[in-house]
């Protein structure tokens, strides 16, 4: 999936999200904290990506075995990726730490589509056979 770095982008990659992956018999409360995942990382990719020219986000997504490993891509830099922890009065600042408590797994580093990857897995995503 490529968005636009737009707001109503999030809800589109929710939505399309929910579409695509349901012929994949997902269980119902993977899709629903898979979709809060997607939504936070693609914010924080509009929020946080840079280029000089037009740029998109770029979401992929796997089966691998019985997980299901989620990417997002965006121009920017790697390194600035992190947990925060934001105070009780901050109104940003916890899309990373929601990921990290729903995730199986997750990380960052540089994308193969050059800026940023964001990723996470959650391992017996798909109901067995």
């Amino acid at each position: 999936m490529v968005l636009y770095p737009v707001p109503e982008s999030v809800g589109r990659a929710r939505r399309w999200f929910r579409t695509f992956t349901e012929p994949l018999h997902l269980d119902c409360s993977v899709v629903d904290d898979c979709v809060l995942m997607v939504s936070e990382l693609i914010t924080n990719a509009i929020v946080h990506g840079q280029a000089e020219g037009p740029w998109r986000v770029r979401v992929d997504w796997y089966r691998v075995g019985g997980a299901l490993r989620v990417e997002v891509h965006n121009p920017g830099c790697p390194a600035h990726v992190r947990l925060r922890s934001p105070s009780v009065s901050e109104a940003h600042g916890r899309g990373l730490l929601l990921v990290d408590a729903l995730a199986d797994e997750w990380w960052s580093g540089p994308s193969r589509h050059g800026g940023t990857l964001v990723a996470f897995v959650v391992h017996q995503a798909f109901k067995p056979d």
